[in-house]
């Protein structure tokens, strides 16, 4: 069990969950608690995790907390999850340069937009054709 208490003022109910934003996509994450304590994230009991709500506008992800899905590696689902929470949606017969090639999105480097301890959160630059030369 967790030493880390919930970040909410007066709660001394034990951290299960980490919260982190991430600004620039006005998305909140919400995941199992994180191995290492980030000075910007915040650490929330079941409780607070459940009523968790984001400002108008913001989308909220809920990554799975059960064990089974906590097997799957951290970088990957937090990928996933930012991925899916910024994808455009297009109108009826718009699928653009990326629906004529094929692709889902470019692959390319990206630019780191976030940053929590060792992951990164990265998107694609939409000029990036994935050749490498």
């Amino acid at each position: 069990m967790s030493s880390r208490r919930c970040s909410r003022t007066g709660c001394k109910q034990p951290a299960l969950y980490t919260l982190t934003y991430v600004y620039r996509e006005s998305t909140a994450v919400l995941g199992p608690l994180a191995a290492y304590t980030e000075p910007h994230c915040y650490d929330l009991c079941d409780a607070h995790a459940g009523r968790l709500t984001a400002p108008r506008g913001w989308d909220v992800v809920r990554l799975p907390g059960d064990p089974a899905a906590q097997q799957l590696d951290d970088l990957e689902a937090l990928a996933n999850a930012v991925r899916e929470a910024a994808i455009p949606v297009l109108p009826a017969g718009a699928a653009g340069a990326a629906g004529a090639a094929g692709a889902a999105e470019p692959v390319g480097q990206g630019t780191e937009v976030g940053r929590r301890g060792h992951l990164r959160v990265l998107r694609s630059d939409p000029n990036d054709t994935g050749s490498r030369g």
